[in-house]
């Protein structure tokens, strides 16, 4: 499915742009950006200074003869260089470092904001593209304003001093140099939104590039056991296609300023050489003084031509800065209160008359239960019928569109979300692990668990099981989504951290479901264990995992259906009896 992007109704223009990255990064690093700016203006101004000296270097030492003031001018224009190269340095080195705490510090602060978004938006975009986000529209930001930073000012400062010296010599010679110049400001104008309408393009195609590799990479086992490699390629190589043609196209128009900034000044040369060939001839002008005009006008030439290009780099960083602060203006929904209740006293866990829609297509019509505090409570029903929805209700990874969703007598909305998702454990037919240690995954960054309540929560979820039989025991790889262990050990893994977590209340989705009979007795046995004293919700397939439970609410079609224990509900000869006959019971 082709990735929806991310869009905005704002128009983002340069300035605003400008605006929001000084306010938001580059003004915390003022001090260095000064320094940085003086020792550029002194860069580019020694490219003035090379072209003044050049007049006495013809006037006095080539016309004059005047001998000795050849080492006095050689020593300037060398002390001129050794300036100009030690300016360089520093400055870029700064600037340098200014790019990249930017550009870090736009990553961190763009993770931690993606973090805060609602579940809806993870639907929408998937995980290649918000890569892609963070990582290729920043770098790319970090990339064109470094070169942006570091080229704009001294290549500035140099053509001020540069035309500074021409004016000086002769304002009619400098006239006559520019008197092409008003030809450019067409072409850079659609050049550059022709520039900023393909890179928006093109790192709409990266996104979905990024979003190709990851669903090729994860899900690598499908794609060979499908036969699936051809057909991926052909996917992939027609979205890298689409890029490299737009990048080749922008590279094209970005090539045309300078190329028509050469054209301009080639004219402008011609003119003054006619106009000034005359008046050298003629002895109105000196030798030194031409050769000084056409010196400070050829030292002009490249930072003209690199300013010109500056337009189009700059429309290259407008069309990732857009990319991400888009991303910046969407706001979460799903918000901790501003003035929230306090921590439930008890943990009976209630829905009343609660309805929710996914756009068009409703998954809760009215669903109303009590699950009881410490009790285990069963959700049952056919696929579909919205019982995982109710652990997302409850852990508000989303809200209901009307209805109550209550913790001991208090709403899910009333709660700060990090009290309330602490209230709870989740242990799923899927477990997610990283691409750490054994060790790293039951932690998760905890360094206030003792080495003994690592151990118990170990035997308990009958970890060391399989541990113990490993070289590098719980400091084993656990592999790109927990790839290195089988499906049973995933889930003792998951449950290790459930008893770490202690939370008052349990939510097992399918906990069970996708293990073989030896795997599931030995997990079974863990969630035992950890259900004691909770307050318990089971979305389970298996009979043998609901039947135990003291409350079995079965969920068809978003409604409650009929409740009870397994003994009175099997009387009652109705949905769950049918359930249970067919083995469908979820």
């Amino acid at each position: 499915m082709p990735r929806t992007e991310i869009s905005s109704d704002k128009t983002y223009a340069s300035g605003p742009l400008f605006v929001r990255l000084w306010r938001g990064y580059l003004s915390r690093h003022w001090p260095k950006m000064v320094v940085a700016a003086v020792l550029m203006v002194i860069e580019g101004s020694t490219l003035g200074a090379l072209s003044w000296i050049i007049k006495p270097l013809f006037d006095k030492v080539f016309v004059d003869g005047q001998i000795h003031m050849l080492w006095l001018v050689g020593g300037a224009i060398f002390g001129l260089f050794l300036i100009r190269a030690m300016t360089s340095v520093c400055s870029r080195w700064m600037l340098s470092a200014v790019a990249q705490a930017t550009s870090s510090a736009m990553q961190v602060d763009l993770v931690r904001h993606i973090l805060t978004l609602d579940q809806s938006f993870f639907q929408q975009n998937p995980p290649g593209a918000l890569i892609e986000r963070v990582q290729g529209d920043t770098l790319a930001v970090q990339g064109v304003w470094s070169t942006f930073i570091t080229g704009a000012g001294r290549d500035v400062v140099a053509l001020v001093s540069l035309f500074g010296v021409a004016i000086a010599i002769d304002p009619r010679w400098t006239l006559a140099a520019l008197i092409g110049a008003p030809l450019l400001i067409m072409p850079t104008l659609i050049a550059q939104r022709y520039i900023r309408k393909k890179t928006r393009q093109m790192r709409a195609q990266s996104s979905d590039r990024a979003t190709r590799l990851d669903e090729i990479f994860h899900g690598i086992a499908a794609v060979k056991l499908n036969r699936l490699e051809d057909y991926q390629m052909r996917r992939f190589s027609g979205l890298v296609g689409h890029i490299r043609k737009a990048m080749v196209k922008m590279a094209a128009i970005q090539s045309m300023i300078p190329a028509l900034i050469d054209v301009v000044t080639g004219f402008g040369f011609f003119a003054v050489l006619v106009l000034g060939g005359h008046e050298i001839a003629e002895g109105r002008r000196s030798v030194g003084e031409f050769m000084s005009f056409f010196t400070a006008m050829s030292l002009a030439f490249q930072p003209l031509r690199r300013l010109g290009g500056l337009a189009g780099t700059w429309q290259t960083a407008a069309a990732s800065l857009e990319r991400v602060y888009r991303v910046f203006d969407i706001t979460p929904e799903v918000r901790s209160p501003d003035t929230p209740a306090a921590r439930p006293a008890t943990m009976e866990v209630r829905l009343d008359d609660v309805w929710l829609s996914y756009g068009d297509k409703p998954v809760l019509r009215g669903l109303s239960f009590t699950a009881e505090a410490g009790k285990t409570t069963a959700l049952v029903g056919p696929s579909g019928a919205g019982k995982s929805t109710v652990f997302n209700l409850l852990t508000r990874l989303v809200d209901p569109d009307r209805g109550t969703v209550s913790v001991g007598g208090v709403s899910v909305a009333a709660l700060d979300l990090g009290v309330l998702r602490s209230l709870f454990s989740t242990v799923a037919q899927d477990a997610t692990l990283f691409d750490e240690t054994i060790r790293d995954n039951i932690l998760l960054g905890r360094t206030d668990i003792s080495e003994a309540q690592l151990n118990t929560a170990l035997t308990v979820a009958h970890v060391t099981e399989f541990t113990d039989a490993m070289p590098l025991g719980l400091d084993s790889p656990a592999g790109p989504r927990g790839s290195a262990l089988s499906g049973g050990q995933r889930q003792r893994v998951a449950i290790a951290r459930a008893v770490l977590r202690d939370a008052p209340v349990l939510l097992l989705d399918e906990a069970t479901s996708a293990l073989d009979t030896a795997s599931e007795a030995k997990v079974a046995q863990a969630l035992d264990h950890l259900s004691a004293g909770r307050t318990t919700l089971v979305i389970a397939h298996r009979l043998s995992t609901v039947r135990n439970a003291d409350h079995i609410v079965v969920v068809v079609e978003g409604r409650v259906a009929e409740e009870g224990t397994h003994d009175t509900l099997l009387a009652k000869g109705g949905v769950y009896a049918d359930l249970c006959r067919l083995q469908l019971v979820e």
